[in-house]
């Protein structure tokens, strides 16, 4: 008889400062050095940019304490996908699956990549230049496909992060602790040299600019500031390697999530302690210019480094959890087979991960990243209010599940979450009516696959 292998599964071995990690890491990309300019010209007021970014650091904690629950009682591969199976059905975890490896997760490590070469653009202007262009009108836009040398150094990160991760979870998640403190380290001195060289002044926070201000304008700023704050829930997806993960889960998710909106805040006090209201307003990079004006340009050029390694983080954090999602999805029998398999020596999902930055690879050179992301974030906030929901859903319909945690606040803390989320739906369905039904074009494309797995697993 042929030797029976015992089947390979994935290790628990990331600990609590490897998942603190995954969430600071994640959630902290570009949005600190671009979302004040866009917060500011909607409320006006400095004052006001502080009460949203406030707000909006809570309704992320209100999100993480639900997660928390879901985490700690399914501490599975795969996140959102898990909970949103348990509670709803197959069909409703496939879609959100689906959604991420072929849109959501994908498109942001394209983003996050293409971001990196722009930073890095400033000091090579050459990874500007056309490398290659495709007379066909398939390029953004419409025309030419034009490929960038700077983006064939995207695919080059993807790929390298790539081979970082397929090696080792454990050695992926220390990647990850050491980039996040060194990009923790430096966001944290120039956060002492805005607020510390005495080259500000503290009436700039009573400082205002024309906006739309009223509700409108404080919806549209919370918006902002909950892109900035994205990612905290990252960390679910890779439940099933972290250690004592009833623990360490809910206390990864809290903890990250308000160390992170400490830091914005700081950050923010900094921003305008040295510019006024009116300068942050006309700032594409606030905290470039902030530096710029203490130090000229070393200190310019050193938020650019800065910038780069605050992106390169969640980079590494989105591959290392993306990859999850499909592998838990094939382990379902709901997606491709191969996807489901785990290194006999590395414990790593490796297909997947390489099947996830493959494709993100190839929506780098299509150009199409920010059209992808655009479409999907309709679905994605009808998805994360139906996962918060889900803590709800689950108190009832599973009332003997184990839950090491409950969350603080409940019904309250979920209920004021998923009706942020509607607000959110409801909003972007109208400013982006278009991209909105694009999107759930997009993911109804998926269904004859589900219906086809769904077939083959009866």
């Amino acid at each position: 008889m042929p030797e029976v292998r015992p089947r390979v599964s994935l290790e628990r071995v990331l600990g609590l400062w490897s998942a603190v990690a995954i969430v600071v890491g994640t959630i902290i990309g570009s949005g600190i050095f671009l979302v004040p300019k866009a917060m500011v010209r909607e409320v006006g007021s400095v004052e006001i940019v502080f009460l949203v970014w406030i707000v909006g650091g809570l309704l992320s904690l209100f999100g993480a304490l639900s997660y928390a629950e879901l985490a700690a009682a399914m501490p599975e591969a795969g996140g959102e996908y898990v909970y949103l199976r348990e509670a709803y059905g197959p069909l409703w975890g496939f879609i959100y699956g689906w959604t991420q490896t072929w849109v959501a997760k994908s498109g942001s490590i394209a983003t996050l990549a293409t971001a990196f070469f722009y930073y890095l653009a400033n000091f090579h202007p050459d990874l500007e230049r056309v490398w290659f262009a495709i007379p066909l009108p398939i390029g953004p836009g419409g025309g030419p496909l034009e490929i960038r040398y700077g983006q064939l150094l995207a695919v080059a990160v993807i790929l390298g992060l790539a081979a970082v991760n397929y090696f080792g979870v454990k050695f992926g998640g220390g990647v990850q602790v050491v980039v996040t403190i060194v990009k923790v380290a430096l966001i944290a001195a120039i956060i002492v040299i805005g607020l510390g060289l005495g080259q500000g002044d503290a009436a700039n926070y009573s400082s205002s600019v024309p906006a739309a201000g009223g509700v409108t304008g404080f919806f549209a700023a919370i918006v902002a500031a909950l892109w900035a704050y994205d990612g905290w829930n990252n960390v679910s997806m890779v439940a099933s390697e972290v250690r004592d993960p009833q623990r360490n889960l809910p206390r990864s998710l809290i903890w990250g999530t308000l160390a992170v909106m400490g830091i914005y805040l700081a950050a923010n006090a900094a921003y305008f302690f040295v510019l006024p209201a009116g300068e942050v307003a006309r700032s594409d990079l606030v905290a470039a210019d902030m530096m710029g004006r203490i130090l000229g340009p070393f200190g310019t050029s050193a938020v650019s480094v800065a910038a780069m390694i605050s992106i390169f983080t969640p980079l590494t954090g989105s591959i290392l959890s993306g990859s999850r999602v499909p592998y838990a999805m094939a382990h379902d029998r709901y997606f491709f087979a191969p996807a489901a398999e785990v290194h006999p020596r590395f414990h790593t999902p490796g297909v997947s991960i390489l099947a996830l930055c493959g494709w993100s690879a190839l929506v780098v050179l299509s150009g199409r990243y920010e059209d992808l992301f655009t479409y999907v974030i309709f679905a994605s906030f009808i998805l994360y209010g139906m996962t918060t929901a889900a803590v709800i859903v689950l108190r009832h319909t599973q009332p003997a599940m184990v839950r090491p945690y409950r969350t603080l606040g409940y019904p309250a803390v979920p209920l004021l979450f998923v009706v942020v989320s509607l607000g959110l739906v409801v909003s972007t369905l109208i400013d982006k009516p278009r991209e909105s039904l694009l999107g759930l074009g997009l993911i109804a494309c998926g269904l004859p696959f589900y219906s086809h797995w769904n077939r083959r697993r009866i």
